[in-house]
């Protein structure tokens, strides 16, 4: 369990910060970096749920944010050859899983695209499309942090950020009115 009781510690002052199992890294390292942009996706979420509230959605997203905390707890810390005195928290196939059942769900209610979908509609709509594109943005960093031989990431941490953001898509239309309310991109409108 996490206890917070002091929330400022000084020991960020020399711009490093403190991995889940020890070792200090560079504020700006890729990892870092990594879980800081699965937290921004975790905040939008937040957003997200002010326009969602009482919206049948809504209970999906409230597991999302708990899983984006354990993604962040995955990535922060470290695999290595020594054993840790407890169980690290990972991303599980079958918090994948989850998502890929709710995508299919939501998306079997929606009319088929015949164009690209432009951010917009509703606020929720736009909210969601605002934490997809951070959700991508996390996605890039944690594949680049899978490519560097001295790091190991999960598999299911880059399947889970890959579905979620392909469920805040399906979600964005699911909440315009099932579609109804896409913003449609049009080719070439203004030439």
């Amino acid at each position: 369990m996490v206890v917070l009781n002091r929330i400022y510690t000084r020991t960020g002052d020399q711009g490093t910060t403190a991995l889940a199992a020890g070792g200090r890294r560079p504020k700006h390292d890729l990892r870092i970096e990594a879980y800081g942009t699965v937290d921004e996706t975790n905040a939008c979420l937040g957003l997200v749920r002010i326009h969602t509230a009482g919206h049948e959605i809504d209970p999906m997203l409230g597991r999302i944010q708990n899983d984006l905390f354990d993604l962040g707890a995955d990535l922060a810390t470290v695999e290595t050859d020594k054993p840790l005195p407890y169980e690290p928290l990972r991303i599980t196939q079958e918090q994948v899983d989850r998502l890929e059942r709710e995508i299919d769900a939501l998306n079997s209610e929606l009319s088929v695209l015949r164009s690209f979908v432009l951010p917009g509609g509703t606020p929720a709509a736009a909210a969601l499309h605002l934490a997809r594109t951070v959700c991508r943005r996390a996605e890039r960093h944690v594949v680049e942090l899978t490519e560097k031989p001295d790091e190991k990431v999960s598999p299911e941490a880059v399947k889970y950020l890959n579905r979620l953001s392909d469920f805040l898509f399906v979600a964005s239309r699911y909440v315009n009115d099932k579609g109804a309310l896409d913003v449609l991109w049009v080719p070439g409108q203004n030439r």
